[in-house]
């Protein structure tokens, strides 16, 4: 990853620091990000693919997105995992 690709991941998915505070209070919270070029032959162009992997005690939400513009994955990525967080933690509100 180039330090610009960096950035960018830990400037977009910073914003989920917000929703994870009843957790990190419990244990440590653990967020893996893993980006790519997807090499598959039948695809045409340059296909990037962003994976997500958010450790939360004792649940795992991961998250998957491809995209031909790797900032545009980054991106569902991010919005896909704060609809997943904010999901989880209205399910266990409601219990």
């Amino acid at each position: 990853m180039t330090p610009s690709l960096t950035q960018l991941v830990e400037q977009k998915l910073s914003g989920i620091a917000k929703l994870l505070v009843r957790w990190e209070r419990k244990s440590e919270v653990l967020l893996r990000v893993e980006l790519a070029k997807n090499t598959k032959h039948h695809n045409k162009g340059n296909i990037f693919y962003a994976e997500a992997n958010l450790d939360l005690s004792p649940k795992i939400i991961r998250i998957e997105e491809t995209n031909e513009d790797i900032h545009t994955a980054v991106d569902c990525l991010r919005d896909r995992l704060k609809k997943e967080v904010s999901k989880y933690k209205d399910k266990l509100a409601d219990h």
